[in-house]
């Protein structure tokens, strides 16, 4: 009998996992790691102006004075 009832939840868990709720949960997945991505993306992107402040500045004073 238990190793009916664990066949049994076995396949309902199977089934569940093809159903629309399993597609949904991969894709809430994808949007949380696509989410953290640009979390990571833009906090590489902050550190590396202000560790490169002064030749950014440089290079912005520099673009607009090359005209003059």
């Amino acid at each position: 009998m238990r190793l009916l009832n664990e066949a049994l939840l076995r396949l309902m868990v199977g089934v569940q996992g093809l159903g629309s709720e399993g597609k949904r949960e991969r894709g809430q997945t994808l949007a949380e790691y696509g989410l953290i991505l640009a979390v990571v993306a833009a906090a590489v992107v902050v550190g590396a102006v202000i560790a490169f402040r002064e030749v950014v500045l440089q290079a912005f004073n520099d673009a607009t004075h090359c005209f003059l």
